[in-house]
């Protein structure tokens, strides 16, 4: 069957796959959605609702629903990754065999991989080396699932370093309540995207101790500072960090009762172990073993990252929370906007 640039395969159908497949047929989109579990695909196809992931929300009789891997993307040119960070690897080399040169491969998965420390674009890069560099990117942005789900008004960004492609991309996914820019800054986004992460754990720990807004703030800005600081080692552009993936995707994530990185700091700011949250957590929160991965960049990069840091000692040290917040508070003093300073 000829590949069909038009028509979209939704891999991976936790919270954010579901709403984006969702969204899409609202849009009149043709799209697939593969669950990983016969199960929860079962459901879904009888109930037209994913109540283990998204609650509530009703997938369009429009969406076909599949457990079958090969059924879901046969025939689609867009295969959209929805999985967690740290399974892109593996689902993608379960469609190895099926990917062609003219496929458009977009991550909405954000986190970097541990072990080789690309981000997911560059997982599939390297996963799917036959289809062409400029034709793999990532859809990011401030986006809850639930609200996308809802069709709450949402602005996010495709970033493709084909333009053409990158437009394309952002023609199917926009919509009445679903705004779609292109940026052209691919690695900068997924920085952005990714490193948010590890800084909602800590707005969400000061939430647990009980600091209050001001802390919050200021984790926030100096969170930003440490992010676009990565982002200029590794070759970024600085104005991407003040756009919807940067700050915007910063805010939503660090401020939202929605966000899974920020109550899985919260629980830890109210003494719980990491291993004990997780263990009862359904979704995934990319930013714990994101935080192992911007460790080694900021080591890799000599980045001073002492918010990151702090983070990585007290998810993988045992550092306390309130210890932490002590030795972020009497380092040595700094000015704001110089590149060098933490």
């Amino acid at each position: 069957m000829a590949t069909d640039i038009n028509k979209i395969a939704v891999i991976g159908a936790g919270s954010w796959g579901t709403a984006l497949a969702i969204s899409l047929a609202a849009g009149g989109q043709d799209v697939s959605l593969w669950a990983r579990s016969s199960e929860s695909a079962e459901v879904m196809r009888t109930e037209r609702q994913n109540p283990t992931y998204l609650p509530n929300a009703i997938i369009p009789d429009s969406v076909f629903v599949t457990d079958n891997l090969e059924e879901a993307i046969e025939g689609r040119g867009v295969w959209l990754f929805a999985t967690p960070s740290q399974a892109v690897r593996v689902v993608a080399g379960r469609v190895a065999s099926h990917v062609t040169p003219e496929h458009i491969l977009v991550s909405v998965a954000k986190g970097i991989e541990n072990d080789t420390l690309l981000t997911t674009s560059g997982v599939l890069r390297d996963a799917l080396p036959v289809v062409p560099a400029n034709r793999v990117g990532v859809l990011y942005g401030p986006s809850h699932a639930e609200e996308v789900a809802s069709a709450v008004p949402t602005a996010v960004v495709v970033s493709i370093p084909d333009l053409d492609l990158a437009t394309h991309v952002q023609d199917l996914f926009m919509s009445v309540r679903l705004r779609v820019y292109v940026n052209c800054d691919l690695l900068g986004v997924e920085i952005a995207g990714s490193v948010k992460n590890v800084l909602a754990i800590a707005t969400g720990i000061c939430d647990g101790v009980g600091y209050g807004d001001n802390a919050k703030a200021a984790l926030i800005t100096r969170g930003l500072a440490e992010i676009k600081r990565l982002g200029a080692a590794m070759g970024a552009r600085e104005q991407t960090f003040s756009g919807l993936a940067g700050i915007g995707d910063l805010v939503v994530t660090c401020m939202s009762r929605h966000s899974r990185n920020r109550y899985v700091g919260e629980q830890i700011g109210r003494g719980r172990s990491l291993d004990e949250i997780q263990a009862e957590m359904k979704m995934v929160a990319e930013g714990v073993k994101t935080a192992v991965s911007v460790h080694e960049l900021a080591q890799r990069y000599s980045v001073e990252m002492p918010i990151a840091e702090a983070i990585y000692a007290i998810l993988f040290r045992g550092l306390p929370p309130r210890a932490a917040v002590h030795d972020l508070m009497t380092r040595s003093a700094k000015q704001e906007h110089s590149l060098l300073d933490g």
